[in-house]
Formats: C-alpha cells, structure tokens, sequence
C-alpha cells in the first residue's frame, strides 16, 4: 500500500483521550509517536531527555530542524502529539505540510475541563490499573470554563481555517470514537498503513467514568458555566457559529448603569470594576461579567444609549504590574508553569517569597529587566512558551475588540480621575469619583529602579504601542497600578 504521508501529528488539548490514541497508534506496525515533542517544559514526556536524537535545548533552538526529524524518519511513520499551548512558532508549518497527517482528536470540553480539574486534584494523569485509581471532585469555576472552551475554540478554528486555505482535509476524530477499533483501523487506512487493530491496546484506563455531575463538587456551579457556553457547539468541534470576539467574557457591564468595559489584561480592571460598581445600583456582586456574545447583545438592547471604553497603560508600568503579580508572587496561579519556566530554562532570578531579604532592589531591577527581554523575545516569536494576553501588544488587543464591539472611549490611565466623573454625568450620575488603583504588591516600586535604559528597552519591545498611541517616556502619576 502507497504511504499517503510522510509524517503524523495528533492535534488534541489535555485530557481528550490522547494518550489512548497513542498507545493505540504505537500498537500498528511501522508507527511510533512520539508523545508531546513540543511540549515548551519538556521534550515527548516529562522523564525524556531527548527525542529522535535531539534535546530540549537543542529543540527550543531550531525547532524547525527537529520538525523535519519526524518528515525524514528512515523507517516507518512517525509523529507527535501537538495540543493548543505547545511552541507556536512550527503551527503554520505542520498545518501548510500537505505531506504531514492532521488527525484532530476533539472531547466534549465539559468533559476535558472536569477530567483535568480533577487529575491536577488527584496528581494522577494516566491510570494502568484500576486499583491504583485515586478519587476526588472537580471544584468548577465558571470563568475557568469559558477560558477552557475559549482557548479549544480559537485552536480549532486556526486548524480549520489552516485545512481550508490549504486544500487539504483532516482525519477527525471523537473521544467516544476511540472505543471502535474499526474507526481506528479506518485511521490507519486513511494514514496509508497496511497493517491493522485486531483489538484495542487497554493497557490505558478510563479515569473518572460515571456521570458528570457525580464528578463535580459544586454541579450548581457547572450548571452556570455550561450556560454560558451555545450547547449545540459543545460536542462539535470545529463548528460554524459566528465567530467571537477575543476575550468577550472578560468584559465588564453595570446592570443599570449604561457602560461597557473592555479590560485589557495587566491594566487597572479592579479598580475600574469597583468604581463602576459605585455607580450601579446592585453594586459589585450584580455587575454582569463572563457574558457570552449573545448575552453581550441582549444586555446592548436592553441598555440602548450605552457606552463602552477600554484604558491603555504604559507599556512599562503595565509589564511591572504583571511581573509583580503574575511572575514574582510566589503562587502565580495559572502562570505558574510559566513562571518555573522562567527560573529554569532563562535562569531568571526570582525569589521564594517576596519577604526574602536576599532579594534587594538590585535583584529586583535586574529580574525585571532580564523579564523584559524574554517578552520581548516571546513577542517576536523566538521562545517556546504562549503569548499571554496579560504581555500582548495593547494594539493587538484593541484591534480583536472590533469584531465584537468597538470602545467610544480609548482613556489613557493618567487621564481616569478626569474623564471618569465626566462620563458618569453623562449617564446620569453624580458624586463618581475615581479613586485611583493600589500600589503593586512589590517590594519596590517602579519608580525605584526606573532609567533611561529600562525605558529604551521597553519602547523596543512595545515600539507598536509607543507609535499607535504615542507613549511618552514613562512617569510617576497619581494612579499607580492595580
């Protein structure tokens, strides 16, 4: 039988049957994959040091080189696993490859989200025998969900659209499907193989069979964040509803008060969502956020008149706020693998608390400077680990707000203690002071390692912003980061 690919990429997220797929794969003659290859925090698996010949390091440094491993294997097919977060930089090439084998591997996201919920609870990613099962309830969080279904979404329309410009067509492939060992002798007829299933390799075992909601510690709470969520979309991935906006359910509403706010991450969002809580009615706890794009409609309609605004930050007080509370804190949260990224790989130096008293201000302006260059190396595509929303160009994030709604207003943060009363009068308001943002929670503040040579280096990481929207040299002012 002629081969009709010269390599294979499983194109999946965490916790979608990925690893069955695999070990199902690696059980057809002539075929190995070769776990997560471009996973940034290791190479295939976490215990590998290195695959088809190569290194961590030496694939974080060519990483196009170590792609072409897979295309001119000697013998039989091989290929990896590639899932949303892994290193960006060989997407466009693996997707335009006409001779590489795109199989999609999709879950339905409320399944994928609770499975992994519970695997970081639990500590147990793989389950080989039944015994050694460990249990334990998903905690939802509704926001966490939206993110997860977001992040799932964009990555399956990049892939189709990829497939569509392309002429090409993928092998599709559901979580439920890899219980058929005819679909999966299927694949391997589509992949060009002559060899076939006589059974499936169950060496792998399902690890939270039973209902969803006898998953999940707080079902009342999955309940809202699948309401949030079209269900007509949830089991079919890529699909064809309009497309949304970047980061809609970050968007921030009053329920009476007629404004809209877009928040750009690592600007002043709380102090912003606590003055507009002072001005509605029901306060903060019945501000409307995490809205999706119909709701965002119904909330316009029933506001006729509204406003809507987003506020830039200087590029150099924006990056120290997110250094100070996404990267120095000692519990990051979600940037936490970034953040042992950061320490390991790019030696930056970061302390273990920001008591330590080892960590004096000479510390703390070199850290944050060696920070600046990695984003910078990250902003032009030169590092392995995502582009967070929390660093992305301010022009970039503006420019995503059009698809869905575009600001009236673009405020500059200095301005906010100004134009904020003004805009509250007028919507009828009065007595809306703005009461400025909270310090970082740094040890030093910026202004005490602030230079000429900081600023030089920020205006060339972010030179797009400081052109868009003619940034200055940064300065102390009244509103000093939240």
């Amino acid at each position: 039988m002629t081969q009709a690919f010269d390599y294979f990429v499983v194109l999946a997220d965490m916790r979608t049957g990925s690893n069955f797929l695999e070990s199902n794969l690696n059980a057809l003659a002539g075929v190995v994959c070769h776990g997560e290859a471009f996973n940034p925090h290791f190479i295939s698996y976490p215990n590998r040091t290195e695959t088809l010949g190569w290194s961590q390091a030496d694939r974080d440094r060519d990483p196009e080189g170590f792609l072409h491993r897979f295309r001119d294997h000697p013998s039989g097919m091989a290929g990896f696993r590639y899932f949303h977060d892994h290193d960006p930089r060989v997407l466009d090439q693996i997707l335009s490859d006409k001779r590489c084998a795109k199989i999609v591997l999709t879950r339905n996201p409320v399944d994928s989200y609770v499975s992994h919920k519970i695997a970081r609870l639990t500590g147990q990613w793989k389950l080989t025998h039944v015994k050694r099962r460990k249990e334990g309830l998903a905690q939802v969080s509704a926001s966490e969900f939206v993110t997860h279904v977001a992040a799932q979404q964009r990555f399956q329309i990049q892939i189709l659209n990829s497939l569509q410009k392309t002429g090409q067509t993928a092998f599709y492939i559901a979580y439920e499907d890899l219980q058929d060992v005819d679909i999966l002798n299927g694949l391997a007829q589509w992949l060009g193989l002559a060899s076939r299933l006589d059974q499936l390799d169950r060496s792998l075992k399902p690890q939270n069979p039973g209902a969803i909601t006898s998953k999940v510690e707080n079902p009342e709470a999955l309940d809202q964040a699948a309401a949030m969520i079209d269900p007509f979309n949830l089991n079919r991935t890529p699909n064809f509803e309009p497309r949304r906006g970047p980061a809609v359910p970050s968007y921030i509403a009053g329920q009476h008060l007629p404004l809209l706010f877009l928040p750009i991450a690592g600007g002043p969002t709380d102090a912003i969502k606590a003055w507009m809580a002072a001005q509605d009615a029901e306060g903060a706890g019945e501000l409307c956020e995490n809205m999706t794009q119909k709701q965002l409609r119904q909330w316009k309609r029933a506001h006729p008149g509204f406003r809507s605004l987003t506020v830039l930050r200087h590029p150099l007080a924006r990056l120290h706020h997110v250094f100070c509370r996404k990267i120095l804190s000692p519990d990051p949260g979600p940037m936490r693998q970034i953040r042992n990224l950061l320490r390991k790989q790019f030696d930056l130096g970061l302390p273990q608390t920001t008591a330590d008293p080892d960590y004096d201000l000479d510390c703390h302006k070199q850290a944050f400077g060696k920070f600046v260059d990695i984003i910078g190396a990250n902003l032009s595509g030169q590092t392995a680990f995502r582009t967070d929303p929390a660093w992305a160009s301010q022009a970039q994030i503006l420019a995503g707000f059009a698809d869905v709604q575009s600001p009236d207003f673009v405020l500059r943060e200095e301005e906010l203690p100004r134009v904020l009363p003004d805009i509250a009068r007028w919507l009828g308001k009065e007595d809306a002071a703005f009461m400025g943002a909270t310090p970082d929670p740094a040890p030093f503040a910026l202004s005490d390692i602030y230079d000429d040579a900081l600023e030089q280096k920020i205006a060339t990481v972010y030179s797009r912003d400081y052109l868009l929207f003619g940034f200055g040299p940064w300065s102390v002012t009244p509103v000093t980061g939240s």
